[in-house]
């Protein structure tokens, strides 16, 4: 079946006649020459902005398979070989192993803890009015806008006095605090757009607060929940600030703080191929978490739109 862009005109009554406004409107020649020219401009644009995301994650991967020779040599060229003893060699001897089961732990327990805490605080602003419920939310978006540098010295003194400090829990609640304000105030809005007639059910069976809130609402929360935990991990993994300066024990550094140092000590002893394999060490686990959950991602940040 053959079809048109523009849809054919109703047929005219009998005896009446057919006038312009029955006719179909195409769209005047030079508004699709500005559409077209509109559309290749912004295809440019993502080509460009793709090409500077994608060329330095690849010529760091490559990077890391070569030799120190090759790395100056020919920093383009591709590896004549693929040197895994430098991924053995950053992974063992620069002692990133342990730098990374220590962020497992530390990123893993604060968003946990921020999520769990981060819904619940989100849902009762969303669903219930109470005095001080609109000062509560304001007081989380203003904590979005707080500098953390200007929190670093009270917060040492305070972590110090909790007897907290060179400890992985205390970074882990640190992190949770870091972290709450984004996402209460992104989970607030979500929470916003859930219809309200799937609660309302769940009380007239008998289900109470909590029952509704973590088997019916928090499921349907699902895009949302894995849209800020994406970006609530990717601050966390990269986090470089709170742990240097909460976090001066070496056997329990995270992994920015075991790469600055692997930065310092190989580039003294020239071991450029096991730096690169030790960035590419610390960029896999954030881009295999995006990739795996880019359509949900997606899902939330649009899911406010569709109500």
């Amino acid at each position: 079946m053959k079809t048109t862009e523009s849809p054919a005109p109703l047929p005219a009554r009998s005896g009446a006649p057919v006038t312009k406004a029955d006719a179909p409107v195409d769209r005047p020649p030079r508004a699709r020459r500005e559409g077209r020219a509109l559309n290749v401009f912004s295809h440019g644009v993502l080509v460009l902005w793709a090409v500077m995301v994608v060329l330095p994650l690849v010529w760091a991967v490559m990077t890391s398979f070569k030799d120190d020779a090759s790395i100056f040599g020919s920093p383009w060229a591709l590896p004549d070989r693929l040197h895994f003893d430098n991924w053995a060699r950053a992974w063992t001897d620069a002692n990133m192993s342990d730098y990374f089961v220590n962020t497992v732990l530390v990123v893993g327990g604060s968003l946990i803890g921020t999520l769990v805490l981060g819904s619940m605080a989100a849902y009762v602003l969303a669903r219930f009015d109470f005095p001080g419920n609109r000062f509560i939310y304001y007081l989380f978006v203003g904590g979005m806008s707080f500098p953390i540098m200007l929190a670093l010295v009270p917060l040492f003194y305070v972590v110090n006095n909790m007897g907290l400090l060179n400890t992985i829990h205390g970074l882990i609640l640190v992190y949770i605090a870091y972290s709450l304000p984004f996402t209460v105030f992104f989970l607030t809005a979500f929470f916003r757009t859930l219809p309200t007639s799937v609660a309302e059910a769940a009380f007239v069976d008998g289900a109470s607060h909590t029952r509704t809130f973590f088997q019916i609402m928090l499921p349907m929360a699902k895009p949302g929940l894995i849209s800020v935990g994406i970006f609530n991990f990717l601050g966390q993994w990269n986090q470089y600030m709170l742990p240097t300066v909460l976090n001066t024990d070496p056997d329990k550094k995270v992994l920015t703080q075991g790469l600055v140092q692997l930065a310092v000590s190989q580039g003294y002893k020239g071991d450029w191929s096991g730096l690169f394999a030790g960035l590419v060490m610390a960029m896999l686990p954030v881009l295999g978490a995006y990739i795996v959950f880019q359509r949900q991602v997606v899902q939330g940040l649009t899911a406010g739109a569709l109500k």
